[in-house]
Formats: structure tokens, sequence, C-alpha cells
């Protein structure tokens, strides 16, 4: 179950992806701040946890690994929009 300080933890993360690829002109996506937040913390910090053997626990190398996966999925995201645009 996920719990308030895991959302804003994963929105924070997102927004964060977003402003180090360049937010966009509109500001930042709050909603792909939430998606990706989410999605990257789960799947970058989880690995980068368990490869540092940190365990399942939220430790610096989980933020570092939930904002690498943030950006990755904010970079596809953007990518899959730019490529259905075209």
């Amino acid at each position: 179950m996920l719990s308030n300080a895991n959302i804003l933890f994963g929105m924070l993360i997102g927004a964060g992806a977003q402003l180090i690829l360049g937010k966009s002109p509109q500001g930042i996506d709050w909603a792909m701040a939430f998606a990706s937040g989410l999605i990257g913390s789960f799947v970058g910090g989880l690995l980068v946890s368990l490869l540092a053997g940190d365990g399942i626990e939220i430790r610096p190398s989980g933020i570092i690994g939930s904002l690498i996966g943030a950006i990755i999925v904010t970079a596809g995201w953007r990518w899959w929009q730019s490529r259905s645009a075209a």
C-alpha cells in the first residue's frame, strides 16, 4: 500500500526528472511527475537498493536509482509523445 510520503516522494522525484531533462513551456506536468516518479522509484530505486545491498529500504542509493528511473521513464514518455505527434 502506498503511503502519502511515498506518493509525495514519487512526485518530487518525477518533477526533478522533468527539471533535469528540461521542463516544457507549460511547466511541470504533475500527472507525468506522479507516474514517472512512482514507476521510476519502484524500478530504479528497487534495483539500485538491491544491487547496493541495502535491501528494500529508502537509502541514498534508492533515491539515486529512483531519480535515474524517473529520468528514463520521463525521457521515454517524451519520445513516445513526439513520435505520436509526427
